[in-house]
């Protein structure tokens, strides 16, 4: 007899008796006898035939006894035992029932004999030549000690393996099974004389039995295993082809068998038909180039898994030509049959399952969307199934995982196939880089990578890229960001997944807060982004008062032409001019180099008050942030704010009017009623102008800008500084009822505005008229003096007469300027009180606040129901029209 290896199933079993009862050998041979006659016993199959249930059950009777430490030792035992590759397969085979080639096989679970595919960490090269690696550790077949052989298509008439191969399998299985053979003698002739069939007669046809239907023999068991075999790798066997209409392999019809036979071959031609489909995937797409990277490394892993499925397949053919060559009775316990083929082919079968739903579900897939596809199928509870997937995943994302870190290390994109979830597009010029060029393929992104960090990786290559060719800095990005390891391999990939959430994560937040704090210091320190900014409100906003009220006194002779005859030239003369006489001589020579005057399109009848505007000049880098949108935004609230600005300046030389005239005209005395009128309406006027004033400055510039300024301060990166400059002009657009939505408003406010400068010309004809008058008065008067000192009459009758009537006319001409006035001021009040109705149903609640100080003395509520409602009720209706 041959001596036993130390690690067979006898010397394990042993083993186990003694560390169970914690006796010598000697002390345990009867239980160890007893343990191996039930093994070998013939009794029949019950629930706890279950290897797993059965080393659970001793587990929990451990644990009852209070035996934690047997408990655990019993555990690390069991999985020794059951990493054997062939040791416990040989002995559960041992154990299944004698007619299981005909009787169903209800009571074992196949997913207690799993197939071990290789560890995936194991070079191919170390595990090509263990048994282990091809996936069959249920086989009754001892480890190969030469290279697993290579799968080839088991095709009728081909030629048996190798000498090589077939001596080591025959050399090996002969000495493992003559072990087996003596020490189960009693057993196997038990097992002999009960009519198990041998080898011999199972390959022998059967003749049909009575009450069979027709003269078909029934095919014997044999013939349907080598089928079988064929049908694995998608051949067509004799009794087993493929079903074109119904897609699946079916048994020939005229093949006698029991139903048994028949639904256990149907369930096992179930691996052929997801071999197919998984190969015809693989078939098509490896030559299709347009699959790009990803979809050629998920077909790389579908055939790695392939390969894993072929290895089996491959000793699966070399037990059944180690069967035909021996010749003898190996059929006994481990030969094969259908049923022990169901239960080999189980965990292949559920790996055959899963690469198929993946198939299907990735049709049409490709890129960082295929991706998602495979990682989707990682959401399970089972882990063999999750294992699998992860390891594919592994492979798929690697492409997509070495365009990352390409990406955001080097600002390089060569996504030929667009696979990637960052877009390029080589038509945008450089002075549109950072807004258009690169975009966010939002179906590319992979389910593994949030919204928030494709953002941030997006950002890192654009910032990246930015500096080199807007900025012109050619700084290496190692100097920037500190690199770290890239996924240089698919093993690298499948460690990225194993710590998603702090490893990946923490390089992707290392490189975009270095790389944007980096562009940032550039634009901030070489091309003077805030000091810019800072500009922008000085000037174009009209937060340097001194020097815009110098510049309106400056360009006043020059504004109040017709804008036909205005030259550019000429204001830009002026313009300097004011910037030196005022605080702006201090200001930057950058920003006052930029500062520029600008006349807009002339209309008929436009002054050069309607058509001038400030400008500044934006290039470079600073581009990016002042864009065109934003500098006609600029433009839009400069314009608006130029013309409020010169209300206040027409109503201030009202009043200076009013002041020095007054003095002037108090010799006519019928002439106080028009002053009193025009006083009174200039009042209205510039009460209403500075209200709006007060809210255009502080309410809207201030608050807007003091809230701009902390999220610059605050900006992580380009994109937060753009967006927050974009909220900021939006606000001043929207506050300064420069959006569509306050149209109304300020249609009302401009009439508003034409009504100050017709008050203007109304009060200058006035003035004209009643300083001519007076002139006339005072010349008539000294007239009488003169010819009085020379001792002559002041006045002749005639003369008395005529100055009589010019008075008299002049007299009767004041109710009608009064007239003038009193249309003027009802026009302006309507106006007015028309603009209170639109501020206060306003949903901005600063402008309902602003109605309530434009009517502070409640004149136009009185006149107007409508505005009688309390500003909390003008809020809630606001809301809910």
């Amino acid at each position: 007899m041959a001596t036993p290896d130390q690690k067979s199933p006898n010397v394990l079993l042993q083993n186990l008796c003694c560390r169970i009862l914690g006796r010598s050998e000697a002390d345990v041979a009867q239980q160890f006898q007893y343990a191996v006659r039930v093994i070998g016993s013939n009794f029949a199959p019950t629930v706890e035939r279950d290897e797993f249930l059965v080393a659970e059950k001793i587990k929990k009777e451990l644990t009852r006894q209070r035996r934690e430490a047997d408990a655990a030792l019993f555990s690390e035992l069991h999985r020794k035992l059951h990493s054997q590759v062939s040791s416990y397969a040989t002995l559960f085979a041992q154990a299944l029932p004698r007619d299981a080639h005909s009787t169903p096989y209800y009571y074992a679970r196949p997913q207690t004999l799993p197939l071990n595919y290789q560890d995936r960490s194991v070079p191919p090269a170390q595990s090509s030549g263990s048994l282990g690696s091809s996936g069959v550790s249920s086989i009754g077949v001892c480890a190969l000690s030469g290279p697993t052989p290579t799968p080839q298509p088991l095709l009728p008439g081909q030629s048996h393996p190798a000498p090589g191969v077939g001596d080591c399998l025959r050399q090996q299985l002969s000495s493992r099974l003559a072990w087996t053979l003596t020490a189960n003698q009693p057993s196997l002739q038990t097992t002999t004389s009960k009519g198990v069939p041998s080898a011999v007669s199972r390959n022998v046809t059967r003749p049909r039995r009575e009450g069979d239907a027709g003269g078909a023999v029934e095919v014997a068991e044999a013939a349907l295993v080598r089928d079988i075999l064929y049908v694995f790798q998608g051949i067509d066997g004799k009794n087993v082809k493929m079903s074109n209409a119904d897609n699946c392999y079916k048994v020939e019809g005229k093949a006698n068998l029991n139903k048994s036979l028949r639904d256990t071959t149907v369930r096992l031609a179930e691996l052929g038909w997801l071999h197919n489909k998984i190969r015809k995937y693989t078939d098509q797409r490896s030559l299709d180039r347009s699959f790009g990277l990803v979809g050629q490394s998920f077909c790389a892993a579908l055939h790695q898994e392939l390969r894993e499925y072929y290895r089996l397949l491959s000793v699966l053919h070399s037990q059944l030509q180690l069967e035909d060559d021996q010749g003898v009775n190996l059929g006994l316990e481990s030969s094969l049959t259908l049923r022990r083929l169901l239960v080999w082919t189980y965990d292949p079968k559920i790996r055959l399952k899963t690469l198929a739903a993946l198939v299907d579900h990735c049709q049409g897939r490709k890129g960082g969307e295929l991706a998602s596809a495979v990682h989707a199928y990682t959401k399970t509870g089972d882990p063999s199934m999750r294992s699998l997937v992860q390891h594919i995943l592994s492979l798929v994302s690697h492409p997509v995982l070495s365009f990352l870190y390409r990406w955001i290390y080097d600002g390089e994109l060569e996504d030929t196939y667009h696979e990637f979830f960052v877009a390029s597009d080589p038509t945008v010029k450089t002075d549109r880089l950072w807004h258009d060029k690169y975009t966010l393929r939002k179906s590319m992104i992979p389910s593994f990578m949030t919204m928030d960090q494709s953002r941030k990786v997006l950002l890192i290559g654009k910032s990246i890229n930015f500096l080199h060719q807007v900025c012109h800095d050619q700084t290496p990005t190692t100097k920037m960001i500190a690199v770290t390891k890239s996924a240089e391999s698919p093993q690298d990939a499948a460690d990225f997944f194993t710590d998603l959430e702090n490893a990946f994560q923490g390089k992707i937040d290392a490189a975009y807060f270095e790389t944007s704090k980096y562009l940032l210091d550039v634009l901030n320190k070489k091309y003077s982004l805030l000091d810019h900014m800072q500009a922008m409100r000085r000037y174009l906003l009209l937060g340097q008062g001194d020097f815009i009220r110098h510049l309106m006194d400056l360009l006043k002779p020059e504004l109040v032409r017709p804008a036909t005859t205005l030259y550019q030239h000429n204001l830009t003369g002026i313009l300097e001019t004011a910037v030196r006489a005022t605080n702006a001589q201090f200001d930057s020579p950058e920003a006052l180099r930029r500062l520029d005057v600008r006349l807009l399109e002339v209309s008929p009848g436009d002054t050069g008050w309607d058509v001038f505007s400030l400008d500044y000049h934006v290039d470079g880098p600073i581009a990016t942030v002042f864009t065109r949108e934003c500098m006609s935004h600029y433009l839009r609230v400069f314009n608006f704010l130029w013309r409020a600005k010169r209300m206040e300046y027409i109503l201030t030389d009202i009043r200076k009017g009013h002041m020095c005239n007054a003095k002037l005209l108090r010799n006519m005395p019928e002439f106080s009623g028009v002053l009193h009128h025009c006083h009174i309406l200039a009042s209205e006027m510039v009460h209403f102008i500075h209200q709006m004033q007060y809210y255009i400055t502080f309410e809207v510039l201030e608050c807007s800008w003091d809230e701009l300024w902390n999220k610059v301060q605050q900006a992580q990166d380009l994109d937060h500084i753009i967006a927050a400059h974009e909220a900021f002009l939006d606000t001043v657009i929207s506050r300064c009822l420069l959006d569509a939505d306050s149209r109304a408003l300020l249609n009302q406010l401009r009439a508003v505005f034409d009504q100050i400068i017709e008050l203007q010309n109304t009060q200058d004809a006035i003035y004209r008229a009643a300083l001519e008058e007076l002139q006339r008065r005072l010349q008539f008067e000294e007239k009488k003096q003169q010819r009085g000192a020379e001792g002559q009459w002041g006045v002749t009758a005639a003369e008395e007469e005529q100055e009589s009537q010019r008075v008299r006319e002049f007299q009767e001409s004041i109710p009608r300027l009064c007239s003038q006035l009193r249309i003027l001021t009802h026009f302006y009040q309507g106006i007015v009180q028309q603009f209170l109705v639109l501020l206060t149903t306003s949903p901005d609640e600063s402008l309902r606040f602003l109605s309530f100080r434009l009517d502070f003395n409640e004149h136009y509520r009185a006149r107007e129901p409508r505005l009688r409602v309390s500003l909390g009720a003008r809020g809630r209706r606001s809301s809910h029209t």
